[in-house]
């Protein structure tokens, strides 16, 4: 009797399964239909008039809110104009930089500092309260003892994003220049390949139930048939810290911040299964030499064992790196700067995190790569990373970001005159 009740659940949880494979491979025909298609923008935008989504940044003290505007000309046009025309807007920045003081202050919230934890503290960590973490000591040991930011100030930043529009653009050059130069990697998200019928190769992201794709290809090894498909294999995407050696013309070589998440290590390092993969990522931490590595350690549960590693590595073979663990108050008080000026962000990006963080020590803040549409202001299609061939839903609701409407928050701090946001070809490009 056991066995057949056995045997009925496992039908029972078959059958789900392939109903929700269905359904999620609809959803992903559909954005493979769209992607690089002007629908995609046209609803991307479209998507901000709801009230839900609306993004003004309203400055206190200024004499008027600036309003995003919505219309995808808008975009197209102001930007590409004010490129030529922008001004540093000091006074604004200014008073930018002493209201987000009343939130946070980066210079103690960039990283948890030695002296306020020991070897064996209770963590809760930041998106599974329930969970914790004991402060191992290793982590103990790279905590810097001071901000690696103490009283220090840059005449410009710049935040280096990782989209494909930075590819062809010859900013290069310009971006070394910057007294700072801070860099992010990539969104990690589980992927799925497809055969299809004429056999075209594609791949989408998987959107709505990720955690069922990852869990048929880590647990069950599933290449299942479907109408229109030969066959559909699983996979998760290849995100790195993003690489600059090949891409130099474009992106630049200067790094002095890079933010590292966790789950780079299983996306990118196979989870440093073998001494290959683990000197694939010794290589890459000693060429950061001498820069600030930002590791968001306490976000979620999943994470810890895989800080472990990159802090082991780090002090076996003496990396020359500064490691900074971000402080367990900054990503809530980040989002409350922003929705209390009326941009209703989900979870702030890294992107936006990095902005916030920088008003504190630079004057002038330069913004290249950030870019959440699959076509240019050309119409042209933009890849998601430029390194890689990612595909993203920018504004799929399963997203824990809210890219499109942080992209009109920054936008209009450009034409403000607050930073300036490249998302075209630099001055000076051949």
């Amino acid at each position: 009797m056991q066995l057949q009740f056995r045997s009925w659940m496992l039908a029972a949880l078959t059958l789900l399964v392939v109903f929700l494979i269905f359904a999620d491979i609809s959803e992903i025909e559909e954005e493979i239909g769209n992607s690089g298609g002007r629908g995609t923008i046209r609803s991307a935008v479209n998507g901000l008039h709801s009230k839900s989504n609306r993004a003004e940044v309203v400055i206190n003290g200024s004499s008027s809110p600036a309003v995003v505007d919505r219309s995808n000309e808008s975009i197209k046009h102001n930007i590409q104009s004010a490129s030529t025309k922008w001004r540093h807007n000091q006074t604004l920045s200014l008073r930018i930089r002493k209201q987000i003081l009343k939130f946070l202050d980066a210079e103690k919230d960039i990283s948890v500092l030695k002296g306020t934890l020991k070897p064996g503290d209770i963590i809760h960590y930041i998106f599974d309260r329930d969970s914790t973490m004991n402060v191992s000591q290793n982590l103990y040991e790279l905590l810097p003892r001071t901000s690696p930011l103490k009283n220090k100030h840059f005449r410009t930043c710049a935040i280096v994003g990782n989209s494909g529009v930075l590819l062809n653009s010859g900013c290069g050059q310009e971006i070394d220049t910057h007294s700072f130069v801070i860099r992010r990697t990539g969104r990690c998200q589980p992927t799925a390949s497809f055969l299809g019928v004429h056999g075209k190769k594609s791949s989408a992201v998987c959107r709505g139930r990720p955690w069922l794709c990852c869990l048929l290809i880590t647990y069950l090894g599933v290449q299942l048939p479907f109408p229109g498909l030969s066959f559909i294999i699983c996979k998760t995407s290849r995100c790195n810290l993003a690489p600059v050696q090949e891409y130099a013309r474009d992106v630049g070589l200067k790094t002095d911040l890079v933010t590292m998440n966790p789950s780079v290590i299983q996306r990118a390092f196979e989870d440093l299964v073998n001494a290959t993969w683990r000197e694939k990522l010794l290589q890459r931490l000693h060429s950061l030499n001498g820069s600030i590595l930002w590791i968001p350690a306490f976000m979620a549960r999943g994470g810890k064992e895989r800080v472990e590693w990159v802090n082991e590595l780090i002090l076996k073979h003496r990396v020359n790196v500064r490691t900074a663990y971000p402080s367990l108050r900054l990503l809530h008080a980040v989002r409350g700067y922003w929705l209390t000026n009326k941009v209703h962000i989900k979870r702030p990006t890294t992107g936006l995190l990095m902005y916030t963080l920088a008003t504190r020590f630079c004057n002038q803040i330069y913004l290249y790569g950030f870019w959440p549409f699959p076509l240019d202001q050309s119409q042209n299609p933009v890849k998601y990373h430029y390194y890689d061939s990612l595909k993203y839903g920018y504004t799929s609701q399963a997203s824990p970001h809210t890219m499109p409407l942080e992209f009109k928050a920054l936008k209009s701090l450009h034409d403000q005159g607050a930073l300036k946001l490249t998302v075209g070809q630099c001055d000076g490009a051949t």
